[in-house]
């Protein structure tokens, strides 16, 4: 076969859908020989020859129809393996032809799949992958790009020329080439040239890996190369009920909870220094710190205080620190702010060993217009929709996912799965689920399209939403899936099967507004406002809530939760003791924000620290030991959390005294002779002979009171216990006479032990 100048013409103007059909090797009849004829096209290359290791010799190849563009026949009735040396700007090298594997992961299968949304798994065959073909090792990139006219994989290696590894394209709009002589560590992008023939330079969509911000190259890794630890971990997951567990969740943005001098150089896993990752202008001395420093430093004090799980501000690879993770470019890469894919790993890992879920926030929602990333990506709205009125977020300046074209939705839903499978990731937590559910979501009249029907739900958000719950619950039970929705879309957290978008756990935003809105008023006008503590109830059992007070509420001059509450120094703190030990005894699983803990004063800000010098003083040091100490008796009592999604699991003893705003009830453990009594004091007054009723006759020891002394509380109390007297009240047999202490909770538990004891005593006596 001859090549014409037209076919070379093609190759080296980068237009060639598929460069095999020209380059590499190929077998072909000449004066009724069968020879192989090997060509290449090799910017800058002087010469070229052909080696053929099994033959021990060296063809040079001569230029054809262009200075750079090289042939050469080859007599041989097997040609393997050969290679390629290269002469230009005075050096010589020898490489593999890339053009002369035509290796693929794909299958046609795989291409259906894709094309249909339901390859859940693609990431094992699109993106960077470390293989071997016929004993040559080497990177194989697939990417899709369905409506560009040629893309190339640029790096490092090729001093980022388009025109030197031109790849094939496939079945779908894949691109794929295999590189022969590539590794782990390699920096690369996409070339990307439209119709038009514009060029983009773009990240892999489904990278693993990527240069520290500013830089935006993708970095080859292998994700196989770390050995997990927490098989035990996964293994009694996968046969528990998280809805049936405390789930305690302190939620953190790696970046702002501690960092670290630029002096003091991160260590890697291999012990040595590594380069240090800055943390912003403000701060031009702090650096951050890495995975595995987290993990020596966070995961103790987490596990000190008792929370449950770690929630984690998106870790995904984004290129602004303001976003604070939420506007996100690399979807399948964990941030390198502070490491590897492998360091995050080994974050994981600890958590788990020491007895810690982990959640990622996944933000499927909308993603940010930087030129490197989703955007526009093949020189076409390939991603996001056309319509701005569909397609964009104009208040967030991002662009929305095409959730009703199938490979952008196999994207995401495989992107969902990704997360639990490599990094063993106990749950994600969705961020801005009602922007996707509601097509008019702010957006004035006229500025959004209704959907098929004339409404403004948007149906294939919903439907997209519905395929993630149920593909990443088939493949990892026991896991949590929370939707930060904050509408009345109904059944958020029901199953997909009765008609739900299938998430097993939805952050209650009424609950929060409301309990803040109460909190942040002056003790005195809140027998005004009885109802912002208990209407949470009414619609309590319609969703499974999780009460979070999150990093939303302390920023963008809201104050920190401290700083919301009214009165003196003493006041603010009782207060912020009593809203806390509120939420973790009212039903429903618990998030807060970091910082709150010792009770920072100033917001958020995602370029500081937390204010740790705090700690120095005694009222933080009580606050702390508060949270300690109410996480501990959180996770002791099943009463506060096996039924917190059934009625049974609560039940109030009284709700209605507004004069004194306070409010009683009882918490239920599946077995009902296991309960626990909540008094609730909203007002700096204290109540002596406060009677509440209570359902069984003994002793009611003081499990727990936010005003003890040891938390900066005035100490009031009930000397430990009290004995239920023969009194009928609130419709009760039996009842209590209380000291409630000011601007405090009290949980108190029937003691059975030292009831029956003291019954025993009285028959004896008797």
């Amino acid at each position: 076969m001859t090549v014409s100048p037209e076919q070379i013409d093609r190759i080296v103007s980068n237009q060639h859908h598929d460069p095999f059909e020209i380059l590499g090797c190929h077998q072909i009849t000449e004066n009724g020989q069968s020879v192989w004829a090997i060509r290449a096209y090799l910017p800058n290359a002087e010469r070229v020859s052909v080696l053929c290791p099994e033959q021990r010799q060296e063809y040079p190849m001569t230029p054809v129809h262009h200075p750079h563009f090289f042939e050469c026949r080859i007599p041989v009735a097997e040609l393997n393996n050969y290679q390629l040396k290269i002469y230009e700007n005075g050096h010589e090298r020898v490489i593999y032809d890339p053009y002369a594997f035509r290796s693929s992961r794909l299958t046609d299968f795989d291409i259906h799949l894709f094309a249909e949304g339901n390859h859940h798994r693609i990431y094992e065959k699109l993106g960077a992958h470390l293989l071997t073909v016929d004993g040559v090792a080497g990177v194989y990139f697939a990417v899709w790009a369905p409506n560009a006219r040629n893309v190339s994989v640029i790096g490092d290696f090729n001093q980022w020329d388009g025109r030197k590894h031109q790849m094939a394209r496939r079945g779908n709009g894949i691109w794929e080439l295999f590189i022969p002589g590539l590794g782990v560590g390699e920096h690369y992008k996409y070339e990307i040239k439209n119709q038009e023939g514009h060029i983009y330079e773009k990240s892999d969509p489904y990278g693993f890996y990527q240069e520290p911000r500013p830089k935006t190259a993708s970095i080859v890794t292998d994700l196989n190369s770390y050995e997990w630890g927490d098989n035990d971990w996964l293994e009694k997951r996968r046969h528990t009920d998280p809805l049936t567990q405390p789930i305690s969740v302190f939620e953190v943005h790696l970046g702002s909870w501690l960092h670290a001098s630029m002096e003091d150089p991160p260590i890697g896993a291999d012990g040595q220094p590594q380069e240090p990752v800055q943390v912003a202008e403000l701060k031009p001395w702090a650096r951050f710190l890495t995975y595995r420093e987290l993990a020596a430093k966070l995961i103790p004090y987490v596990k000190e205080l008792g929370y449950t799980h770690i929630e984690l501000l998106p870790v995904a690879e984004h290129p602004f620190d303001g976003s604070w993770g939420y506007q996100v470019t690399g979807y399948y890469a964990p941030t390198s702010r502070y490491g590897s894919p492998q360091d995050f790993m080994y974050f994981v890992d600890q958590c788990h060993q020491n007895g810690i879920g982990v959640i990622v926030d996944w933000v499927p929602g909308h993603f940010p217009k930087d030129g490197h990333g989703l955007a526009f990506f093949d020189g076409t709205h390939l991603y996001e929709h056309a319509d701005p009125r569909k397609g964009e977020h104009k208040e967030w300046g991002t662009l929305v996912f095409n959730y009703g074209r199938h490979e952008v939705r196999n994207f995401l839903v495989a992107n969902a799965l990704f997360w639990f499978d490599k990094y063993h990731i106990d749950g994600i937590r969705v961020d801005a689920v009602a922007s996707m559910l509601y097509l008019d979501y702010n957006r004035k009249e006229g500025e959004w399209i209704p959907n098929e029907y004339g409404g403004r739900e948007n149906l294939e958000a919903a439907n997209f939403l519905r395929q993630v719950n149920h593909v990443i619950f088939s493949y990892f039970p026991g896991i949590l899936s929370i939707a930060e929705e904050s509408t009345a879309w109904p059944m958020v957290s029901w199953p997909t099967y009765m008609g739900g978008l299938g998430f097993n756990l939805k952050w209650n935003m009424g609950w929060m507004h409301d309990i803040l809105d109460y909190f942040s008023m002056d003790p005195w006008f809140r027998q005004f406002h009885q109802n912002n503590v208990t209407f949470s109830m009414w619609y309590h059992h319609s969703e499974n809530f999780m009460l979070a007070l999150s990093h939303d509420e302390v920023v963008h001059g809201k104050s920190n939760i401290i700083g919301k509450m009214p009165g003196d120094r003493w006041q603010k703190f009782a207060n912020l003791r009593c809203l806390f030990a509120y939420m973790f005894t009212h039903p429903g699983k618990k998030t807060m924000f970091m910082g709150m803990e010792f009770a920072q004063w100033s917001e958020w800000n995602v370029w500081s620290d937390l204010e740790w010098h705090l700690l120095q003083y005694e009222p933080h040091q009580q606050i702390q030991r508060f949270f300690k100490d109410l996480n501990h008796l959180y996770r002791s009592q099943p009463a506060l959390y096996t039924q917190d999604f059934k009625q049974e699991g609560f039940e109030w003893i009284d709700c209605s005294d507004n004069r004194h705003s306070v409010v009683s009830f009882i918490r239920r453990d599946k077995d009902p002779q296991e309960f626990v009594v909540v008094v609730c004091n909203f007002t700096p007054q204290p109540h002596s002979h406060y009677r509440i009723g209570v359902p069984e006759h003994g002793f009611y020891r003081e499990l727990f009171n936010s005003d003890a002394r040891e938390y900066g509380g005035s100490n009031m109390g009930n000397l430990g216990g009290k004995w239920a007297d023969e009194w009928p009240y609130h419709n009760r047999r039996y009842s209590l006479d209380l000291c409630l202490p000011p601007l405090a909770v009290l949980i108190l538990k029937l003691d059975r032990e030292k009831t029956a004891a003291e019954r025993a005593r009285y028959n004896l006596k008797s």
